[in-house]
């Protein structure tokens, strides 16, 4: 019986969990970055940090929604490009499912042989969040896993 509460208990725990995506566009000179988070972490995130409430599927005012998640992803997301720190410039955001997925982009990056990322996306949420993070530069990608409350990664190409 004791098996079976563990076993119960290991399927109902909750898991955290934002995945990332880097992708440097040799032909744009762009560098497109990715994040899913699920949006009704991602939505509490917002409210506790802004002391405002979101609806992040029907936004009551979509600049501000706008403004709300580009300033929280660009506070939590910190890149450098070969020892550069690089500007993300928002996109936009869609739902699917029950992930919101951020958009952002670099311009300007001809080349990236070193990009260093700082990812502390919901960590404030939760201390059991993962950040998975996937950098993909000439077709080549890497991966890495960061853990509640390690927050940096390096990638060389």
């Amino acid at each position: 019986m004791l098996q079976l509460f563990v076993l119960l208990a290991i399927f109902l725990h909750p898991f955290y969990v934002s995945v990332t995506e880097i992708r440097h566009n040799v032909k744009n000179k762009t560098v497109e970055v990715s994040s899913r988070l699920f949006f009704d972490d991602f939505e509490a995130a917002l409210e506790r940090q802004y002391h405002d409430k979101l609806n992040i599927l029907k936004p009551a005012d979509k600049n501000k929604a706008d403004k709300m998640i580009s300033a929280y992803i660009k506070k939590h997301l910190l890149i450098s490009i070969d020892g550069r720190p690089a500007d993300l410039q928002y996109v936009g955001y869609e739902i699917e499912e029950d992930g919101a997925w951020c958009y952002f982009e670099i311009k300007g990056v001809d080349k990236a042989d070193n990009i260093s990322v700082v990812n502390n996306i919901l960590f404030e949420e939760h201390t059991s969040q993962i950040n998975m993070l996937h950098v993909i530069v000439n077709g080549q990608r890497k991966s890495t896993k960061l853990d509640n409350p390690q927050s940096r990664a390096v990638f060389k190409f």
